[in-house]
């Protein structure tokens, strides 16, 4: 045995051969094509808008449109959203291109509206290709075609129950989920082969550079090709070189291609900067001259060169980007955190979820923790345990996260498919093999259930509490009452003269969408400025309101009674403006537009000086 290997090595590799990939284009073609037909099944005719019911989808299609009508590539900013000067968006152009071009080539024969209809569709179902992809080759590579299957089923019913799929959905949160269920089917790779890592690592680069929600988990990724490295030695030399290689390039041309040069020394901490380009870069490339001088070395010897560049990798950290290290909307002000960040649940640690809504803590965390008892499980019977544990660092870094903000859940639900399909495939084929026991055929359907977080948020929903609250209401309303955030109600603002508006931050995204004014108020954290103005304007005596409408030149007021952060402002400050306008108290230097009063959304005119 060579001695730069240890003399034992606790690991298995999968039970799934290494000379075919199993997954042909036959089989891709028909999940794809039978979870697509699903999701536009249950989802279009019960639609009422071409886009997506979150914020973050009606402001990308703003963004869009601001592209295509003009706006500079490396201008992210909103100049019609917050203060005057605009708010810089931190959002990827690499996302807004391709829906850009969709809504180009189907104006060639369509109006407007109706392009944009066909692209907001047509996005999200075609991620769902690559999700499925990447779930059903690393179901193969764990546990064979068995395994395989049983992950596509998951992932498939996944990707229809989740929001970020349905047509209209065209926030970054599904290309994300594309990258991580890619990553992991290129790090499970047969025979360790450096195509496959080379992929992995220019996957891994389009993550950093799309969104910073999966900067830990690429962090694992990183960790995990060094980790295996120190391990293996030569045999995993080309795997880690081309991994480093591939995320170093991928990152610096992703920073150059939408970084303009005027930010290059930037650095921000929610999106691809120079503090996250420098630290990709100097870590891909101290791990690619690590792996290419000393993977001849003894084990020990690797174990020292790996920890000697993550010094550096750290020390470089602590110099370049400290910041980065906490969670970006700690910064906020405390006005912001209470009547905006507090409302927001994919922005919930587990515990606030937990006192807000008990029953629906299983929804985000149920199918996790199963995924990683798992994993250890098979860790532990040296059933393909090297993959195990590649899964099993991937899955315990996502959940960490999600424990701190439950929009971390999304990714956990991706990774644990993989191991959970293996073992629902395992279980299945001992079911089979023993028909008269009872106890194999429960414990295989009680898993597939349970594998599934949809099954957790329906059996949450059937609890007292929140959730359940909410789908009861959904199943006993009739028709849904309008919104203030309907394109109709907010007609009559979009007659008035263009000017600067004021209203709560859940209005914001659809007064940009379906109006041309600027709006001080959205919600999204680089734009401080703007909400916390309007908070004051809300939260004062309608004397000193005026002071703040006037600050900052607003010409209208959009005020929402019905709505939820309306009613926290007033009940918070019952002297403020809101509170006054609510019980039908209007200053003088508003002016009521008539068509309005009484109307879902008022309006009002703030009369010159």
């Amino acid at each position: 045995m060579s001695k730069s290997m240890p003399a034992a090595l606790p690991f298995a590799t999968g039970d799934a051969p290494a000379g075919r990939t199993g997954m042909t284009w036959r089989v891709l073609a028909f999940y794809s094509l039978l979870t697509i037909a699903v999701l536009l099944a249950l989802s279009l005719p019960f639609a009422s808008d071409y886009v997506g019911a979150d914020n973050d989808d009606a402001m990308r299609l703003v963004v869009v449109r601001d592209l295509l009508a003009g706006q500079s590539w490396f201008d992210t900013t909103q100049y019609r959203l917050g203060l005057a000067g605009g708010t810089p968006m931190h959002w990827s152009r690499f996302v807004d291109l391709p829906i850009a071009n969709l809504i180009s080539f189907f104006s060639l024969f369509a109006g407007q509206r109706q392009a944009e209809a066909l692209a907001l569709a047509v996005w999200p179902s075609f991620l769902v290709v690559p999700v499925l992809f990447g779930a059903g080759l690393a179901g193969y590579r764990l546990g064979g075609t068995m395994a395989m299957h049983a992950t596509l089923v998951l992932t498939a019913i996944l990707v229809v129950s989740l929001n970020r799929f349905q047509p209209g959905s065209i926030d970054h949160h599904n290309v994300q989920i594309a990258l991580v269920t890619g990553i992991a089917a290129m790090l499970l790779s047969p025979d360790m082969r450096a195509r496959d890592h080379a992929i992995a690592g220019v996957l891994a680069g389009f993550a950093i550079a799309i969104g910073a929600e999966t900067t830990p988990l690429i962090g694992a990724v990183c960790l995990v090709v060094a980790l295996r490295w120190a391990w293996h030695g030569r045999a995993f030399r080309d795997a880690a070189t081309a991994f480093s290689l591939a995320l170093a390039l991928t990152v610096t041309g992703a920073f150059f291609a939408t970084v303009a040069p005027s930010r290059y020394t930037q650095v921000t901490c929610d999106s691809l900067s120079y503090g996250f380009y420098a630290l990709a870069t100097l870590g891909g490339g101290t791990l690619f001259l690590t792996a290419s001088l000393a993977s001849a070395w003894p084990f020990y010897g690797r174990l020292a060169a790996l920890a000697g560049a993550g010094g550096v990798v750290a020390a470089a950290v602590l110099l370049i980007a400290p910041g980065c290290l906490a969670n970006p909307l700690d910064a906020l002000d405390p006005l912001l955190k209470t009547f905006w960040l507090d409302m927001v649940i994919e922005a919930q640690s587990a515990a606030a979820q937990f006192r807000l809504d008990p029953a629906s803590i299983a929804s985000f965390y149920a199918t996790g923790l199963l995924a990683i008892a798992a994993c250890l499980w098979s860790v532990r019977r040296r059933e393909a345990a090297e993959m195990h544990l590649i899964l099993l660092a991937l899955l315990v870094v996502a959940f960490a996260v999600s424990i701190i903000q439950i929009r971390g859940a999304i990714f956990v639900y991706g990774l644990a498919a993989i191991p959970l399909g293996r073992m629902i495939a395992q279980l299945r084929r001992a079911a089979n093999a023993q028909p008269k026991n009872l106890k194999l055929g429960l414990a295989f359907a009680g898993l597939t259930l349970a594998s599934t977080p949809a099954t957790w948020a329906l059996a949450g929903a059937l609890l007292p509490g929140q959730s359940g609250d909410v789908l009861r209401a959904q199943f006993t309303a009739g028709a849904k009452p309008p919104s203030c955030t309907d394109e109709a109600v907010l007609a009559p603002l979009a007659r008035e003269p263009v000017g600067v508006v004021a209203a709560v931050s859940d209005l914001g995204a659809p007064i940009l969408r379906f109006t041309g004014h600027r709006v001080l108020s959205a919600p999204y954290h680089r734009n401080q400025g703007g909400m916390l103005t309007e908070l004051h304007i809300g939260l004062s005596n309608p004397r000193q309101a005026e002071a703040f409408l006037r600050g900052a030149d607003v010409t209208l007021l959009a005020f929402c009674p019905r709505n939820a952060q309306t009613n926290l402002i007033a009940d918070a400050e019952p002297q403020g403006l809101y509170a006054s306008l609510l019980k039908g108290e209007v200053p003088a230097y508003l002016e009521p537009v008539e068509a309005t009063q009484g109307a879902v959304l008022r309006l009002y005119r703030v009369r010159p000086e």
